[in-house]
């Protein structure tokens, strides 16, 4: 059994949304991740796709039934007094796989032992076990302090809408559908003048279109600063949905910066220069408008890559100028553009 304590917190993540090549979609979900000994839990699960049961979506009385479970209020729900610590974050059915874990009480302590990947009620751990994770103990003071504030009205609200803002208006529509598709809001309007606080307080982020002139841009900053509203802002870099969508996840993006994934994407010499803080697989695709605004997808890399810095090649397909870069985790986006 474990002898010394792990430190135990919470802090808001996000399952990245995104518009695939193929036509499909991966909905954008924002949860709430557990961070044991100040990294998160998830990053620990090689390169898991998956969300905790704290999500912002769920209904308020499912939320607050999954913070009492956790504070072991309630009876475990599966088997041998186990509790789901992450799950699909399609549909979150067990049959589609789940981390769980025996969580118990041990005097004041709070104890997390034995991992494993469960597809049905019994959890094999010969075969599925996580091996090198925990079993964790936590100080009992810190664990419910941590949990019971979310009950107290203190977890993250995330504001999953978009004002997006240009005379495009064809291109802003395809945008906001897309937007819809993965389970973000997204209104379209040429300004915000007039628009009461409360209802800008609904808006994560403002997307401007490439077309957008700077008066408009410098208005709708006004409008949100008199409001007291502090809000992302993404200036479009050319009229391509999939990278559109890439900037505004990007800035939907409420985690700390210090516990991403996916920290950081350069192009320099003919190369991507992708960081990771942890192994993870990584996607990397080039999109680029011809003269004739026709859009290009060029995929560049798509494999696992070890925590560190790494300089992927880029052919001549994507280092075009006028090219942009999209690098994905499951967690993070990231956006840069070519530049000769």
């Amino acid at each position: 059994m474990c002898a010394e304590y792990a430190t135990f917190g919470l802090a808001p993540a996000m399952r990245a949304g995104g518009v695939r090549n193929d036509g499909g979609y991966q909905v954008h979900r924002d949860f709430v991740d557990f961070i044991v000994d100040g990294r998160p839990l998830l990053f620990q699960l090689s390169d898991l796709d998956a969300v905790s049961p704290l999500a912002s979506d769920v209904p308020p009385a499912i939320f607050t039934a999954q913070v009492r479970s956790l504070l072991l209020e309630s009876p475990a729900p599966l088997p041998g007094g186990r509790y789901v610590v992450y799950g699909c974050p399609e549909c979150e059915d067990l049959a589609c796989g789940a981390v769980t874990a025996v969580i118990r009480s041990d005097g004041e302590d709070f104890v997390w032992r034995d991992f494993a990947w469960q597809t049905d009620e019994h959890a094999d751990l010969d075969l599925n076990g996580y091996h090198g994770i925990g079993p964790f103990r936590f100080r009992g003071a810190e664990y419910r302090a941590a949990l019971s504030a979310l009950l107290n009205g203190s977890a993250p609200e995330p504001r999953r809408r978009v004002l997006l803002i240009g005379p495009r208006v064809a291109v802003l529509a395809k945008l906001a559908a897309a937007l819809r598709t993965i389970g973000v809001g997204a209104d379209i309007a040429h300004d915000a003048d007039g628009v009461p606080a409360d209802e800008l307080r609904g808006y994560g982020a403002v997307a401007f279109g490439h077309a957008a002139g700077e008066q408009e841009r410098a208005a709708v900053r006004r409008a949100f600063e008199r409001a007291g509203v502090p809000v992302a802002h993404v200036d479009g870099l050319a009229p391509i949905v999939p990278l559109l969508v890439a900037q505004i996840e990007h800035a939907l993006d409420s985690s700390p910066a210090e516990q991403r994934r996916l920290t950081g994407l350069t192009v320099t010499d003919g190369g991507a220069h992708v960081e990771v803080t942890s192994a993870c697989r990584v996607t990397l695709t080039a999109y680029r408008l011809d003269r004739l605004s026709r859009t290009h997808t060029h995929e560049v890399f798509d494999g696992v890559l070890e925590t560190g810095r790494h300089r992927l090649a880029l052919d001549a397909k994507a280092a075009r100028s006028r090219s942009f870069l999209v690098a994905r985790t499951s967690t993070s986006v990231l956006v840069a553009a070519v530049r000769q």
